[in-house]
Order: structure tokens, then C-alpha cells, then sequence
């Protein structure tokens, strides 16, 4: 199905504050929601969802992730002398989200995280006290975004007061949700943030092949057909994800919680929207290349695979990394993180779980977008007329140093010695066909302390 140039100016037009627009396809190209199992617990953690289900691709485990995905940020409308009042009523309106809908893919996710515009105004005295601090970074968990050397100079470095992360099959799930939020006028939207997921392992053409070529996206008919992202390669590969409470700031002793458990059972999220070249990725970078730059040079796989495997016996040493780019002049995308995003050696938890080594610390929760950038800003220029191909990057680590760390890595800044590379060239492959547009980072409070956190202090 694809749609006429008028059809896509209308649905992007229609992705303002009150309709789905373009993303009202998802449902009627998918046909319904997934297999899914209906045992879903509500845990401790805002971040994790029950109920995920496991495929096999190409003989690796995948992670199904849900079908629809929406954000709202915004600035908080009441003062200090009322923030007390707004936390128990908002509490009331997530609690009643809770008793209506699972907390997983058939029902509904909900993540509320804050920025420190919020804690800055309205709690700044009790954030001071219970703020957690990284030990290796010898910072607060949560600071400031920042832009990388690979970023576009106008990458805009956001100040919202809170982000609020929907994750669901069926998008009426989601449209409620938004609905009851938005009407409990504790909220001023600053912009609405919508996405789908779903590759094609069951062995149709997935959806974002679909979505692109609906909304005649450039390049649209070079993705693979049973591509899980508009690049090409599947992201949600179970190894390739932090397991379980990997990414809690108690879990890895990355944090000093300064005798405050106030955010034990919580997380730091990093956000981001990032633009995707489609055109360029498919033309210039023949299959040989993509599988080098997404991954590592020199890495052999079945010609027009999508799921390569990236388990723990499969990742890059720092040496690695190096050595690749003396003999290609080049660094994979995986390959350069892996080495921050990775454990370096085994490690037994508090609780006495063990994590071995090389097993991936971040916990992401991305999804395609045909958002350009938003599907709906307070900012006029933060709407594209047509849309156009990207992600909106959700992930989850155990302090914003350690996303920094990642982040870096993809630069070449590794973490004993730097690869010197000029920003955004081809030899980071990755960086010539992505352009990050907005940026900023969160703390995601425990369950417990989600609505309007150390208000009561």
C-alpha cells in the first residue's frame, strides 16, 4: 500500500495533538496484535516490561518488542506550594492505568521519567540529599545532555520537565492513556513522539519495510523485507540486551546511593531522535560494507543476513577495535561500543546473581519513526511537513556517564586510548547516515516514587 503525496500530507498533518495520523497504518498492515502471553507482573522497576516474547531468527533469540510506541514530554503545571497535591493525584491516575491495563505488551507500558529542569525548580533542596552519585565518574547520575563530536552543530540539547514512554500493541491502549493525561492538566505538552516496531519473523514483510514504502520514504524499497529497522539489521536480539535489572542503579556498585534508597529499583534514560538516510545507507554502502560498519570490519557473514549474532563469546576487545582500524581504516558501530557497553569481566550482584563477561549492560527500548522530527511540538519548526525516516532512541543505563561512555565509544573515544577520526566521516560509518536532532537525559524513579519524585521531602 502505498500513499498518494496528498494522503501523506494529510496524515502528517493529522499527527497533530489530538489523532495518530500516518501511524493509523500500523494496525491495518499488521493485521492485530502478536502472540503474546497474558501473565504479566508489575515490577519494582518503571523501565522493564513483563510479558516480552522470545522468537528465533536466523537461530538467534530475538525480542518481540511492542507494536506501538508514543512520548510525550512536557513542562509540569503546578508550583512548588502545589507539587505535594499533583503527586498524589497523578500517582491516582498511574495506579489506575495499572488496574485497567497489564503492564506489558498486550496491555500497557507506562515510564514516567524526569528531567532536571523539574528538580531544579520545583525540589532542588531534596535533590541535593538523595540524588545517587556515580562512583566512576565521580558526577551525579544525572547531569546535563551534552552534544558528541559526531552530532550536527544544531543538535538541540532539550530542557523538558518529564518524559512519559507508552508502549503497547494496541494503540487505543496508548490514545487512553494520553487522553487521561493530558486531561488531569497537571501536564503542558512540549511534544508528542510516535513509532511502531515489529520485523518481519514470522517470515512476512515487516513493518517499517511497509510504513516506508507507504509514506514513500526515499529508499523505502532498498530495505530488506523482513527487516525489524528501517537499516536493515535486527537490534533486538536477546544477547544483545541488558538482562533483567542489569541496568538498576544498585545493580553493578556503579552508584553511591549517599544513604538514600529514595531511587533504588531506578535508572537513568538517555533520549534522543535521530534522522536516517536511507538513500545514502543502501546506495553507497554495498551489503560487505553495511555489515562492516554496522557490526566490524572483517566480519564474515551469510550474504543478506539480518540477525547477526552478538552474544557475549562475540564481542570486541578494546585491542580488537584498534587492530581493525590499522588494517581497514575503519570502526563498527557494535564493535566500538562493545567496549563500554559490555562487562569487561564477570560480575556477582549483591542479590548473588552473576553476570558474565561480555554480557550488554544497556537496556534500549528505540523504535522506527516516520516522525520529522516530532509528530506533534509546541515549536513549529519541530514538525515536518512530509515524514520522514528515523528512530526515537530510548535507552536505559546505570548512570548518564555510562551512556556517555557508550556514546563516545561510537566516536572512537575508547576507554584507554582514542581513535582519531574526523566527525561524521566514512570511516564511522554509521555517523555519514544518522543525524541526531534533539537530545536529553532522565532519571527514571522506582515504581514507588514515579509520580512527581521527592515531593513529599
Amino acid at each position: 500500500m502505498k500513499l498518494t503525496r496528498r494522503q501523506v500530507l494529510v496524515g502528517a498533518a493529522a499527527g497533530a495533538v489530538g489523532a495518530t495520523g500516518i501511524y493509523e497504518l500500523v494496525d491495518q498492515l499488521t493485521g492485530g496484535s502478536p502472540q503474546r502471553t497474558n501473565a504479566a507482573k508489575l515490577l519494582p522497576e518503571q523501565h522493564l516490561l513483563d510479558g516480552i516474547r522470545i522468537v528465533d531468527s536466523e537461530g538467534i533469540e530475538v525480542l518481540v518488542p511492542p507494536l506501538h510506541h508514543e512520548i510525550l514530554t512536557a513542562r509540569v503545571t503546578p508550583g512548588r506550594g502545589d507539587v505535594r497535591a499533583a503527586r498524589d493525584e497523578l500517582e491516582q491516575l498511574l495506579a489506575k492505568l495499572d488496574a485497567d491495563y497489564a503492564p506489558s505488551p498486550n496491555g500497557l507500558g507506562v515510564t514516567v521519567a524526569w528531567g532536571l529542569p523539574y528538580f531544579r525548580r520545583l525540589t532542588p533542596d531534596a535533590l541535593r540529599r538523595h540524588l545517587p552519585h556515580d562512583r566512576r565518574a565521580d558526577r551525579p547520575v544525572l547531569f546535563d545532555a551534552q552534544r558528541f563530536p559526531s552530532d550536527p552543530f544544531d543538535t538541540r540539547l532539550e530542557s523538558n520537565d518529564v518524559a512519559i514512554l507508552l508502549r503497547s500493541d494496541a494503540r487505543a491502549n496508548i490514545d487512553d492513556a494520553t487522553k487521561r493525561l493530558r486531561a488531569s492538566k497537571l501536564f503542558e505538552l512540549t511534544s508528542i513522539r510516535r513509532g511502531f516496531a515489529g520485523g518481519g519473523f514470522e517470515g512476512g514483510r515487516s513493518l517499517p519495510k511497509q510504513m516506508a514504502v507507504a509514506a514513500q520514504i526515499p529508499g523505502a524499497d532498498l530495505i530488506p523485507d523482513t527487516s525489524e529497522l528501517f537499516l536493515g539489521f535486527t537490534s533486538t536480539q536477546r544477547a544483545g540486551m541488558g538482562p533483567g535489572t542489569i541496568a538498576n542503579f544498585e545493580t553493578l556498585g556503579y552508584v553511591d546511593f549517599r544513604g538514600s534508597g529514595y531511587f533504588r529499583h531506578g535508572t537513568h534514560m538517555h533520549l534522543s531522535h535521530i534522522h536516517e538516510d536511507l538513500e545514502a545507507w543502501y546506495l553507497n554502502f554495498d551489503f560487505d560494507e553495511r555489515v562492516a560498519t554496522a557490526f566490524k570490519p572483517n566480519l564474515r557473514v551469510k550474504q543478506d543476513a539480518q540477525t547477526v549474532r552478538q552474544g557475549p563469546h562475540d564481542v570486541s576487545t578494546e585491542a580488537d577495535v584498534h587492530r581493525e582500524f590499522r588494517r581497514s581504516g575503519q570502526i563498527g558501530h557494535s564493535a566500538s561500543i562493545q567496549t563500554t557497553s559490555r562487562l569487561q569481566h564477570d560480575v556477582v550482584t549483591h542479590d548473588g546473581t552473576v553476570f558474565e563477561r561480555g554480557t550488554a549492560i544497556p537496556v534500549r527500548a528505540d523504535f522506527n519513526t516516520l516522525d520529522n522530527p516530532f509528530a506533534w511540538s509546541e515549536k513549529p519548526d519541530e514538525v515536518g511537513v512530509l515524514p520522514a525516516a528515523g528512530v526515537h532512541f530510548v535507552v536505559f543505563n546505570p548512570t548518564g556517564d555510562d551512556f556517555r561512555r557508550n556514546r563516545l565509544a561510537m566516536d572512537g573515544h575508547l576507554p584507554q586510548r582514542k581513535i582519531e577520526l574526523e566527525p561524521r566521516s566514512r570511516a564511522q560509518g554509521f555517523n555519514e547516515v544518522l543525524s541526531t536532532t534533539h537530545r536529553q537525559n532522565f532519571i527514571v524513579p522506582p515504581r514507588r516514587n514515579r509520580s512527581f519524585p521527592l515531593a513529599e521531602l
